[in-house]
């Protein structure tokens, strides 16, 4: 969360790092919640709503990502275009 709170108040140009952090930190979260699923120390139906959750924040971070790298993209290619 704090990494997606930075991101929210940055410059387009500084947020990727931000952003791939919170990726990051997303996976990590997902790897975690299922080492509490398979030693049974969640149960099925939370482990599931969890899941979903998790997921849903890590498509939108990734399209967050996405939407970034296509404008520096952009703008790399204002900068120097291909002749």
């Amino acid at each position: 969360m704090e990494a997606v709170a930075i991101a929210g108040f940055l410059s387009r140009e500084e947020k990727q790092p931000w952003v791939r952090l919170a990726i990051r930190k997303t996976d990590t979260l997902k790897v975690l919640l299922m080492v509490l699923w398979e030693t049974k120390s969640l149960d099925d139906k939370k482990y599931i709503t969890l899941s979903l959750k998790i997921e849903e924040f890590g498509r939108m971070l990734g399209g967050w990502n996405g939407q970034i790298a296509k404008y520096l993209e952009e703008k790399k290619n204002k900068q120097n275009p291909v002749r």
